[in-house]
This record gives C-alpha cells, structure tokens and sequence, in this order.
C-alpha cells in the first residue's frame, strides 16, 4: 500500500479535537441539537424536551439515541415534526407499539418511538430520515421538585453515565444498539450502554436549557445552580435562567430555589390530590441504632468522587455515640470489612473505621447485590429497640437494578435504607427506588462544595424521625392509590399524592415522642393537570418496584394505569407514525447516538489502574484483558470494523480499555459490541465471556470453597498483576492493601498456600525495616506464576451457556 504524505496546510488541527475524531463537512452524528424548557410554578415543573436529528448520510438512516430524564418525571405526550408535518405521538402497550414502528419503517414511512428503560433511562428511535433532512422530536412531562430546610431542586441529568454490567451473556439477539451484552443478570444491557465519545469530541451536540420561576406570590429569595454558569433575567414575578452557550451534555443541570414552602392540601377537581405537611416543631427522641454503611470503592468512583465519598462515609462515622452498634463494608468485586461483625461505636472503633476508609482507593466493579445481602445478614433478628438502618455511599453506576430490587428489596424494606450518591451524572432513579424501600433519604452529591450540605441532611436523617406511623383520615381515597406515606424528618415536609373518591379536608394523624399527633389540612381546588400526572407516575414507580421484587401478575394492572393516565412506563411506549410514504423498504442505516463522558470521570490513560471510566460500559463477566475495537468511517458497511476477540477482566476492566498496553482507542467512538456506525441493528456477533460473578464457575462475593484453585479468581489476579506493574515505584501502602486484597482471595478459595504467604508478606509492608522494593518484585513473581500467560485464558472459559431471564417487555 502506498502511503501519501500531506502538506501540513492541507490537515490543519480541529480545536479541542479528540484523539481519533473524525470531522466532515456534513457532521457523522445524527443527534444535533438538545432544548429544555422548564416551567417551574411551586414544587412542580413542567418540562419539554425537544431533540433535533439530521440524517447526514446519502441513505435513509435509523438514529437511536439513549438519554436520561428525571427519574421522578411523568412523560405525558410524544411529539414528532418533519418536513412541516407534525404527528402526535399514542400511547400504547410497549409490544405493540414496537410493531407499529418496525411496520411503519417497513413499508418507507417516517415514524418514531419512545421507551423507558429505567426510571431515569429513556431511549427514543427515529426512523426512515431522508438524506439531509431534519427531524425534531418532543417529550412532554411534569416533575415533582424535592424540598427540605426552605429550598427546592430543580435537577435535570443530561448523560447516561456507564453502567457496570454483572452476570453471563445470553444468548438470542442484543435487546438493543448500545456496546454491553445482554446478560442473565441485566437482560436489557444493551439498552442503556450507549457508546462514549472521547473527551473532547469536536462539534457536540447543542445544547439549549431555560428554566422560567413563577415565584406564585412566594418570597423566592435566592436562584443557585451548582454545576454550571447561568444568566438569570426577571420580569414582574417570573425569574427566567438560561444556561451559557456551548455547555456539553455531560453533567446534571441543578437549580436550587430557596423560598418558604407551606403545608397544603390541592384538590385537581378530576379525583386527585397533592397534600404537603410541614415538619413539626418536635424533638425526635434518640434510639440505639444498628448500622451497616457500605462504601463503594468501584473503578468509577475514582477521582474526586473517590475523596468525597471516603468523606462523606467518615461524617456518618462520625455521627454515631456509643449506644449505637455499626460495621463498615468496602466493596468493588469483593467485599472487606473493617471489623467483623457489628462493634460498639466506641471512640476507639470509630476511629478504626475512619483509618480504614482512609487508605480506600477504586478499583474494581460494581458488584452492589452482595454487599446488601451480607448488610441484611448483619442487621437481621437484632435485638428489639434498636434501629436498624443500612447506609449505602455510592455513584449507583449499576446495570442490574432490577435483579437487586428482586434478591434484596424485600429484607430491605423492613429496615432503614439511605442512599448519598456522588456524581455529577448519578443514578438518581435506582439510589431513589433503594433509599424509598426503606423510608430512608437519597441525597445527591455533585460537586466537593456540596457535600457540607448534603451530610447535614443525612446526619439528621440518619436521626430519629419526629412523626411515625403516618394515616390519613377524612378524605375517602380510592384503595392502593395513596403514595407511600413514610415518616417526617427534621427540615423534610411529607409529600404524598392520591385518587380521593369525595372529600374536601384530611387530618394527618402519627406517632410523636410525646404521644399521638395529628394536623388538619383544608383542600383548596386548583387548575393544575400535572397533579394527576405527578401522582400516576409515583403509582407506576410503587407498582414497578413490586414488580422487580416477584409481583410479576401486575402488569396488566401497570399497562391499564399508564394508559388511563396517559403516563409513559417500562411496559407502554410513545410513537408517531406519519401516514405518508417517504422511502423504500425501510432504513438502509443505523446509527446509534454516542453520549459525552460524564464530567469528573478520570479519562483512559494506558497502563493505568482502574480509575474512572476507561471506555463504554464495565463488563463483569469477562476472563481476560480488554478488547479494542476500529470503528468505521461515517456511511461505511458493518464489514469495516474488526472485532476483538479478547475481553475485559471482571475486576474493573471494560470494553475498549488501554489495559493491555495497546491503543486506548480506534476511531470516534469508544470501543464496544458491534460497529456503531453502519450497524445491521439486532445480531451482531459478540464475543463470549465468562467466569465472572454469577457466572457459571466464575467467583462469587461470598466463600464458596473453590479447593484452593486460583482459576477461579484469575480475572481479579491478572489485574491486581497489572497494577502492581503499572506502580511507578514501591509503595508500601499500597503493598499492604494489595496484602488484604490477596488474604480475601485466598479465604474466598477456602485456602491457597501461594495467596496466603504473599498476603502475609505484603500487610508487613508499613513495619519498620521493610524492604518495599524486595516485597514489590516478590508480588510480581508470585502473581505472574499464579496467573501464567496474560493470553491464555482459564480452564473452563468460554460461552456460558446460560439461559435467557426473558425481559418483561414483550418483543415485536
């Protein structure tokens, strides 16, 4: 092949290029522009989204994009423009809706959908773009605002940050586009792993976000967004704030609203009501607590989160006396803790704890399930009159929601669950759907500065309540409509919703320190649609939640709601057909829109430990390094990209990483599953994995006795290998913590010589006289004859087999 030199004037730089990108006149991505417009009146929002696509191909294109929505939102209409026709989107049960839009694109119609993958993941397709051509979409929905101690939030996420993937890959075609394979444990993977752009990718989406107060006669005193440059404008009552231009989707929006909330009773006048009731000026009484506070030290909590959140977990520490028992569990592919069992929280274990968060550092995946199920073993059948409450510090970057919600909801609901999510793109929707099992609080933590405020919250939270055992008395509600009415806490007003049949007042009645308490709230009939909105998309949640813990006879209980109330779920989707004949016989190209990286992740760096985020989506189950992948050009066939063979281990590697030594990427997307750009859609080859948590063979989180055999644990070893050599100089520290991290291995595989007498060596790091340098080479022998060739993959590796955990959509 005869390589052509350029002239330097001919290919100068594009500014704030990525590595790899690539930069046409016409643009390679579908996705152009992204507007938001908030209406904020009180504790509720009303918000459109309007997403602009631009086919820029010579072929009519597919473009499919994944994207988040406020977990709390109610999509209550579906809009789709084109070529001056406006089609209004119908909602309809999630099957058959799927088969109107493949039978529209199959007969050359224009048509879009929308579905909802998780309560904060929504994915739309539009279909059959002729070349050149522009077409908008329009998502219509109301929110809820959270408010405690006199302030508001308004919080709208712009980015599916990647998502840890655990379980065996099934077999059968992806689910969906996106570079994760469907797995037995998260059977729609593939759903909500977009791509990744690199950092710095040219010519991002635009973006456009204005959010307009009707202060409503409220003293609204001040306006505050955290996370990005605003221009604020007023006219009479209203306050109107814009986001700066050239802002990339990478990071949540957050506008705080400090005003005096009041408690209220609002009747809609169509059968629904919101009622809000102030917290009380009581003192709650102080009850011995059990407490379990698990810390996530996962490869994407690296960074500024990883300090964060080891502050965050010393505060609480911190907030115990010594009536209170409390352990503390760390963990990523495994789980350590800090002592064993609950201890008294004396000064002496609080202090232990806090020495042990200190030396914390991420690495791994994001096994959640069993650290919840050893926090439920810890407070289970403990003594009565004590609290018992698990605190869970995490980003929440887990795939398999539903699966925890199935295994662990259950034991979780008969306890006290708080979620502190630290992110600035966090799974607001699952940490929400934990924290809410248990009556407990999910505060959010986006930025360092925050995180004063947010342990002031949860250190009263973690408090007593002031009012238990709620009721409600004089309104005649429709049965197993009222929300889930929990208890109030110092600073946070109870907020429930409800279908009433008759009835114009209602008494709260409950519990306080000093005896019975009640409040009686007078209705006031308002003209607001969006309360009975509000309240069927907190019912969906209620009734979806039962669903992932076994009620599976719900759904039909779940497609009538959302269809009655015209309010998008897991089981109904939007779509808009256009009656008109545009092409042939369907799209002759997909492309699935890649996302931004989530502002805060650490980028790939070759060779690097686990940090952040190294590529598209962490992979749980895979055996050996990670693959790499070269994408095609824009307009190219399926046939232009190569397929990697090899896959990343389960301890914190991910598709397309670095960590082989090769080139971090190949192309203008990440590596992944499949070529994004001229994708065939539906199955694509995927390379087999195994041996991973959950997998057949691979290594679990609790002890099962492997008979001493290091197979099992190789994924972890290779990459505690990897590390080790990555070191840019001995480090006794880190010496010692790889010493624990090998004890637990080896207790794990019921015994291994090797694993032990190395462990034994390492945790004698930080002793006096010890030779770093001598230790550091002897990990490197022992390791390397443990794991023997990088290449070679372990006894037993392959396809897994594994049988399909169907998802509950119903496929066209």
């Amino acid at each position: 092949m005869r390589i052509t030199s350029l002239e330097p004037a001919r290919c100068l730089p594009v500014p704030d290029a990525g590595f790899g990108a690539l930069l046409t006149e016409r643009g390679n991505l579908p996705l152009e522009s992204v507007e938001v417009a908030a209406s904020i009146s009180g504790l509720i929002a009303g918000v459109e989204v309007t997403q602009g696509f631009r086919n820029p191909f010579d072929v009519t294109l597919e473009a499919t994009y994944v994207f988040p929505l406020p977990d709390r939102a109610a999509v209550t209409a579906f809009r789709m423009e084109a070529d001056d026709r406006v089609i209004e989107g119908v909602l309809k049960e999630r099957g058959q809706a799927r088969a109107d839009y493949d039978r529209a694109l199959r007969e050359g119609r224009r048509a879009a959908i929308a579905e909802e993958d998780r309560p904060d993941v929504f994915t739309i397709r539009v279909g059959n773009i002729l070349p050149g051509e522009r077409v908008s979409v329009k998502l219509t929905m109301s929110q809820p605002l959270p408010y405690e101690d006199g302030a508001a939030t308004f919080r709208f996420p712009l980015v599916v940050a990647p998502r840890y993937i655990p379980g065996s890959p099934i077999d059968g075609p992806p689910a969906g586009d996106g570079v994760a394979p469907d797995t037995d444990a998260v059977p729609d993977a593939s759903r909500i792993s977009p791509p990744v752009l690199l950092p710095g990718f040219p010519d991002p989406v635009r973006l456009s976000l204005t959010a307009t107060v009707d202060a409503a006669g409220l003293d609204l005193r001040e306006l505050a967004s955290s996370l990005h440059v605003v221009e604020e404008t007023r006219d009479d009552e209203r306050h109107t704030v814009r986001l700066r231009p050239g802002e990339r989707l990478d990071r949540d929006f957050v506008l705080r609203l400090s005003f005096d909330a009041s408690t209220a009773l609002q009747l809609d006048g169509r059968g629904t009501f919101a009622l809000t009731v102030l917290p009380p000026a009581l003192e709650g009484t102080r009850t011995p607590r059990d407490l379990v506070l698990l810390l996530d030290r996962s490869g994407s909590m690296g960074g500024w989160k990883m300090v964060c959140a080891r502050r965050a977990a010393a505060r609480i520490v911190d907030t115990l006396t010594p009536q209170d028992r409390f352990a503390v569990l760390t963990f990523d592919s495994v789980v350590e803790e800090a002592f064993e069992g609950l201890v008294e929280a004396s000064d002496r274990n609080r202090y232990r704890a806090v020495e042990h968060l200190s030396r914390v550092d991420a690495r791994g995946g994001t096994e959640l399930l069993e650290p919840l199920r050893r926090a439920i073993a810890l407070l289970d059948g403990r003594t009565a009159g004590r609290e018992r409450v698990v605190v869970l510090v995490t980003d929440g970057q887990v795939g398999n929601e539903d699966q925890i919600l199935e295994q662990a909801g259950g034991a979780l609901s008969a306890m006290r669950v708080h979620t502190v999510g630290i992110d600035r793109a966090v799974n607001a929707g699952f940490l929400g759907r934990l924290a809410g099992l248990g009556a407990g609080r999910c505060e959010l933590v986006e930025s360092e500065d925050r995180l004063d405020a947010a342990m002031e919250h949860i250190h009263r939270r973690i408090g007593a309540p002031l009012v238990t055992d709620l009721s409600l008395k004089g309104l005649d509600v429709e049965p197993g409509t009222v929300t889930h009415l929990g208890s109030i806490f110092p600073g946070v007003p109870l907020r429930a919703y409800g279908r009433l049949r008759e009835g114009a007042s209602v008494t709260v009645r409950g519990l306080a320190a000093d005896g019975p308490w009640e409040r009686q709230v007078a209705g006031v009939t308002v003209d607001n649609p969006a309360i009975r909105a509000v309240w069927a998309r907190a019912h969906l949640r209620e009734l979806e939640d039962r669903y992932a813990m076994g009620e599976h006879d719900l759904e039909p209980r779940i497609v009538r709601t959302s269809l009655d109330h015209g309010v998008l779920c897991r089981f109904t989707a939007y779509v808009a057909v256009d009656t008109r004949q545009v092409a042939g016989e369907g799209p002759q190209h997909r492309v699935i829109q890649p996302v931004e990286p989530p502002s805060g992740w650490e980028p790939p760096r070759a060779g690097a430990a686990m940090g952040g985020f190294t590529a598209n989506v962490m992979l749980a189950a895979a055996p050996a390094p990670a693959s790499r992948m070269r994408m095609p050009e824009p307009g190219l066939g399926p046939d232009a990209a190569d397929q990697g063979a090899d896959q990343g281990a389960d301890q914190g590697f991910m598709a397309g990483g670095p960590q082989d030594g090769g080139p971090a990427f190949e192309g203008p997307i990440s590596g992944g599953r499949g070529p994004v750009f001229g994708r065939p859609g539906a199955g694509t080859p995927r390379p087999p994995l195994a041996g991973g948590p959950g997998a057949p063979g691979g290594p679990a989180l609790r002890r099962r006795g492997a008979g001493g055999r290091p197979e099992s644990v190789r994924p972890q070893l290779v990459a505690e290998l990897d590390r080790l050599v990555a070191l840019p100089a001995p480090d006794v520290l880190y010496l010692a913590d790889l010493g624990t991290r090998l004890a637990a291995l080896a207790a794990y595989l019921g015994g291994n010589a090797e694993l032990e007498g190395l462990a034994r060596e390492l945790e004698a790091a930080e002793r006096p006289g010890a030779d770093a340098r001598a230790l550091h080479d002897r990990a490197i022998e022992v390791l390397k004859g443990l794991v023997g060739d990088h290449g070679t993959p372990p006894p037993g590796s392959g396809p897994s087999g594994g049988t399909r955990r169907g998802p509950f959509w119903k496929r066209s």
